[in-house]
């Protein structure tokens, strides 16, 4: 299922989000969660994505949370999210929840003792549940018909005539696989999804890489070991 805008509240330790304007569009697909520091976010959009506004780094007047919801309709956001408390952001002023009715743009308040951190990591990782369940399982059901055909014991025998030194490497590489899979390639979001430093993801990608270095056909060989990662899931 797709992870939509009206769902938000409902993900785990996030009941405190709620949902003030744009009802109507409350079931707008989330594609990602987007922190927006400075005035203007439209250079970093690409359309879907649940923006964020905290005010920290950049004072927020009603003017300009009016002009993040006009901007965010023009540029295609899911949806927007403001963090309130007496700190920055008082409260959220009446006219924009009167705004985001009329530009049918979903608009949440969320207090600043929410930690961000917790809170974009819970919808990554929901994000990423949510396509996995999304997408067709015409991969697995491929892998299910071969390995029921020829049998998984000559499926694993086939990997390891093919992929000899790919045994073991399959196991170690399978999360970072899957996740390149997920995300196709996106190591930012491939970073979000496994909790870890995006440096890290480029690290790991580099380390399988140089084991394919010494082929003369590093990305025949890398396809192969998708595709062997796929066919030899459980």
């Amino acid at each position: 299922m797709v992870m939509r805008c009206r769902d938000i509240p409902e993900l785990p330790g996030l009941g405190a989000i709620g949902l003030r304007g744009g009802v109507s569009g409350a079931d707008n697909p989330v594609r990602w969660p987007y922190v927006a520091e400075n005035r203007s976010f439209s250079p970093w959009i690409k359309g879907g994505e649940l923006v964020f506004v905290t005010g920290i780094s950049r004072h927020r007047s009603p003017r300009n949370l009016a002009e993040c919801l006009y901007e965010g309709k023009d540029c295609g956001i899911s949806g927007l999210v403001v963090l309130t408390g007496d700190a920055y952001i008082g409260q959220l002023p009446t006219m924009l929840s009167r705004l985001a009715d009329d530009l049918a743009m979903p608009l949440f308040e969320q207090p600043y003792s929410l930690p961000m951190v917790e809170v974009t990591e819970t919808i990554g990782r929901a994000i990423v549940s949510s396509e996995r369940e999304a997408v067709p399982d015409s991969a697995g059901t491929l892998a299910k018909a071969v390995a029921d055909c020829i049998g998984y014991d000559r499926l694993q025998a086939l990997v390891s005539e093919y992929l000899p030194e790919d045994s073991g490497r399959l196991v170690v590489s399978s999360e970072i696989l899957e996740a390149w899979l997920a995300h196709r390639g996106n190591q930012s979001a491939m970073a979000q999804a496994l909790g870890c430093h995006r440096n890290t993801i480029r690290n790991r990608m580099n380390r399988l890489s140089a084991e394919l270095s010494d082929t003369n056909d590093a990305a025949g060989d890398f396809r192969s070991r998708l595709l062997a990662h796929l066919l030899t899931q459980p």
